[in-house]
């Protein structure tokens, strides 16, 4: 399974990095777990994609999961993965299914880890 990254993926994983130290860290099992060619999380209803929304535990704020890291992917094929979003939930409220596709469809060229 290969994972690949959108540019706003990219730009929120940075900003939150300023923030939070261990974003990176925090990611890492989830983005393990796409390698393996598991889809975990909640799939997304509302959009024509095999999209799934992951809650991740924040190691910095020690608020657990509720408080942690939403991650949004798309299954763009059963061996491709595409990151479209990452946002702390304590900063951002949900993000609603027409962003999420505004995202994919400004995803070009997509990019690899």
């Amino acid at each position: 399974m290969t994972v690949h990254y959108t540019d706003a993926f990219k730009r929120q994983l940075k900003r939150l990095a300023r923030k939070y130290r261990q974003v990176r860290a925090d990611l890492e099992p989830l983005i393990e777990q796409l390698q393996a060619g598991e889809t975990p999380g909640e799939q997304i209803q509302g959009v024509s994609y095999a999209m799934y929304k992951v809650r991740l535990r924040n190691s910095d704020a020690q608020r657990g999961t509720s408080g942690g890291y939403r991650v949004v992917y798309y299954v763009v094929r059963p061996d491709d993965t595409l990151l479209v979003t990452v946002y702390s939930k304590s900063e951002q409220d949900d993000i609603d299914a027409e962003t999420i596709a505004r995202i994919i469809n400004q995803a070009s060229p997509i990019s690899s880890k």
